[in-house]
């Protein structure tokens, strides 16, 4: 009912007589469903963003491991 709602097939009032529920109750999961979703688009947003920013700490520290290595390698190559 609620996607009914958010489509625009048919009016709350045409939905109250077809599936025999209150018209509160249809607003009101229209607009958690409509919240739901953009919940759903804003995770995966930050989602994203959040692997991005650990794949870009996991390089630093690499690239910290590799300086040191190198660093090291320097000091004994020239014993």
């Amino acid at each position: 009912m609620a996607l009914e709602a958010i489509r625009g097939d048919a009016t709350v009032a045409e939905l109250v007589a077809k599936h025999g529920v209150h018209q509160t109750v249809i607003n009101t999961w229209r607009r958690q469903a409509i919240e739901g979703m953009t919940g759903v688009v804003s995770g995966r947003a930050e989602a994203k963003a959040a692997e991005k920013e650990g794949g870009i700490e996991k390089l630093h520290a690499k690239i910290g491991q590799l300086v040191v290595e190198r660093d090291f390698l320097e000091k004994a190559s020239c014993r």
